[in-house]
């Protein structure tokens, strides 16, 4: 964990949305980038929608831009559902649909995204639609751990819209049980090995438990959330696990590095914080940004601050240079947690 000095950085205006526009048209934002041009023959996916859903509702500077960018996000995952609460992912640069509904990672993010909106969406129009789309898709369970994971986070921000939504509460149940795992093994993770988004477990494990007022599911988050600093802090800066994943007692710095897997531990430690108020979850995300900003294996800033684009990985020598939506919407929410919590930092 960061030592008693080390400090979210003070970021005193919002993060540009500017790249995040140039990725978006009237049917959504477009899932990869050429450099920084869309690259509109890949199209369209539920997980990015689902992704810009949450961080264009959570910016405390709203603009008309964001409103706009809101709209065609929450409009996009909610076309995205079908009856049942299922939910296709991919659509063409046309507005064709080209998956059948199913409940992998993207319906975990729809489910997120909406219950974000229901909760903070500037507009009640917005809160009150998103909270429709969200009582469908709630219904379903997934399968998939992470899935499972991402759609108890939009369920415990639901709660906070209707603390009686019993559906939103047996799914976070349900999160909560399948994501606790043995205190006898030095390994408390519910997988062998790290994959993505990591920081994703612990979460909703905090956010579930505390949504729920299980204190034992919180400590638990907590537990798991220091586990994964502890295995993927490196020196002073985050060493995060690369593609490959990782298990016990690997320990080398991995490649390529996923700005989403930062984005992830800035979420679960800006959790932590406001759950705690514990000032080390501060400054864990004080390292998420750091990340951002070039203190990590290869020395390279992963965010242009003119654009708010987020670069797509970190190499051993530098950058993948293209900026793809999951990277800049990974950039963007690490920046709005620093942000955030920079404002309760104290003079050293």
């Amino acid at each position: 964990m960061p030592g008693p000095r080390e400090r979210v950085a003070v970021i005193a205006a919002a993060p540009s949305y500017a790249h995040l526009a140039a990725l978006t048209d009237g049917i959504g934002v477009f899932e990869h980038a050429l450099l920084d041009a869309p690259r509109r023959e890949h199209g369209y996916c539920v997980d990015d929608a689902a992704r810009a859903l949450r961080v264009t509702v959570l910016e405390p500077d709203q603009s008309p831009l964001l409103a706009a960018l809101t709209e065609t996000s929450l409009r996009f995952v909610i076309e995205g559902l079908d009856a049942s609460g299922r939910c296709r992912n991919r659509r063409t640069a046309d507005g064709r649909w080209s998956d059948a509904p199913s409940l992998g990672d993207w319906w975990g993010r729809a489910v997120w995204g909406l219950g974000t909106a229901a909760a903070r969406a500037p507009l009640a129009t917005s809160r009150r639609r998103a909270m429709r789309a969200f009582d469908r898709a709630v219904r379903q369970r997934s399968p998939h751990l992470r899935a499972t994971a991402f759609a108890a986070l939009g369920a415990s921000e639901a709660l906070l819209a209707q603390p009686d939504h019993a559906v939103a509460a047996e799914r976070v149940r349900d999160a909560l049980d399948r994501l606790r795992c043995s205190t006898a093994s030095t390994w408390r993770w519910p997988e062998e090995r790290l994959a993505y988004s990591n920081g994703s477990l612990p979460h909703a494990l905090i956010a579930g438990g505390a949504a729920l007022g299980d204190d034992e599911a919180v400590q638990h988050g907590i537990e798991m959330l220091d586990l994964l600093l502890a295995i993927e802090t490196r020196d002073d800066h985050l060493s995060v696990t690369g593609t490959r994943g990782r298990g016990p007692g690997e320990t080398a710095a991995q490649f390529d590095q996923q700005p989403i897997e930062v984005a992830a531990i800035a979420d679960a430690a800006a959790c932590a914080f406001d759950v705690t108020g514990d000032a080390r979850w501060r400054d864990a995300v004080g390292l998420a940004w750091a990340w951002f900003e070039g203190r990590n294996d290869s020395g390279t800033p992963m965010v242009d601050p003119a654009t708010g684009a987020g670069f797509d990985g970190l190499e051993p020598a530098g950058r993948n240079e293209n900026r793809g939506a999951e990277s800049t919407l990974a950039a963007l929410s690490t920046a709005q947690h620093a942000r955030r919590l920079s404002r309760a930092v104290q003079p050293a």
